[in-house]
C-alpha cells in the first residue's frame, strides 16, 4: 500500500493571509485523518510564511497518523524543532532562503559529510529520515552511503512532461525507484502530483511507500470539497 501523506501548508498560508485562525490547521489535520489520509506532512520554514513554528508543536499533539516534518536541515531552529517534536519521519530538503516552493533535490556525493551526520542525529533519536532527491540514480546511493532510511524522488519533471510523453518522463523515474530499492532504500514521492498523474505513477513504480501531496489536493478540495478529494486520491493510488 501507499500512503497518501497531505502536506496542510496551503491551510497555513490561507490563514495567515487575514492573520487570526481560519481556516483552523489543527481541525483541517484531523479532518484529512478522519477522511482517510494516512499521515500528515508540514514543511515549516523560516520565515514561517505557512506552518509556522508553534502549528508543528500543536500538530504533535493530536495528529495519530503518521507525522512527518520537511525541511532544510542547515537552519538550526529546524533541527531542535524536529527534535523537539520527534515526528515519525523527517525529510531532509536543500531548500534555498525565500523560494516559493522546493525545487530540486540534494546532491547527496557533495554533501555527503553534513548529511551524514544530520541522518545520525535524526535517526538516534527514534526518527525515521528521508532524503529528497531528484530522480538520479548516484543520488539515490548517495542518500543510502549517508544512513537514509528513504528517499523522496522530486517529482516535478515527472508533472512537466506527463501530458507531452508520459513514458519518457517517468522513465528516470523507475530507473531511480529500482536503485532504491537494490540498495535498500525506502521510497516517497513528492511535488506536483495530481489527480491527472497520480495513478500512471503508481502503476509505474507500484512499491512506492508514500506521496506527499499538497497544493494540488488543497486546489481540487476548493470544487468537490475536502472529504471527496482525499478519497479521489486513495482511489488513484490502488492498482
Amino acid at each position: 500500500m501507499t500512503r497518501l501523506s497531505v502536506n496542510i501548508n496551503k491551510i497555513a498560508t490561507l490563514r495567515n493571509s487575514r492573520g487570526g485562525d481560519n481556516p483552523n490547521v489543527l481541525k483541517v489535520a484531523l479532518d484529512c485523518e478522519r477522511f482517510g489520509a494516512q499521515g500528515i506532512t508540514v514543511h515549516p520554514r523560516p520565515d514561517e510564511r505557512h506552518i509556522r513554528y508553534q502549528d508543528v508543536y500543536d500538530l504533535r499533539e493530536l495528529v495519530t497518523t503518521e507525522f512527518n516534518i520537511e525541511g532544510n536541515p542547515s537552519e538550526k531552529k529546524f533541527v531542535e524543532l524536529v527534535l523537539a517534536n520527534k515526528p515519525d519521519q523527517v525529510t531532509l530538503v536543500p531548500d534555498a532562503l525565500g523560494a516559493i516552493t522546493s525545487n530540486a533535490g540534494w546532491d547527496t556525493i557533495t554533501y555527503r559529510a553534513q548529511l551524514t551526520d544530520l541522518v545520525g542525529t535524526f535517526k538516534s533519536a527514534g526518527i525515521r529520515v528521508s532524503v529528497f532527491v531528484d530522480p538520479d540514480e548516484d543520488m539515490v546511493e548517495g542518500a543510502k552511503i549517508c544512513g537514509a532510511d528513504r528517499v523522496e524522488l522530486y517529482t516535478e519533471p515527472f508533472a512537466a512532461g506527463y501530458f507531452e510523453n508520459r513514458q519518457k518522463a517517468v522513465l528516470p523515474f523507475i530507473k531511480a525507484a529500482e536503485k532504491a530499492r537494490e540498495v535498500g532504500l525506502g521510497l516517497n514521492a513528492g511535488h506536483d502530483l495530481s489527480l491527472d498523474n497520480l495513478h500512471f505513477l503508481k502503476q509505474s513504480i507500484p512499491w512506492l511507500d508514500e506521496v506527499s501531496i499538497g497544493h494540488a489536493l488543497i486546489c481540487d478540495a476548493l470544487y468537490i470539497g475536502l472529504e471527496n478529494t482525499i478519497q479521489m486520491y486513495l482511489r488513484e493510488l490502488e492498482l
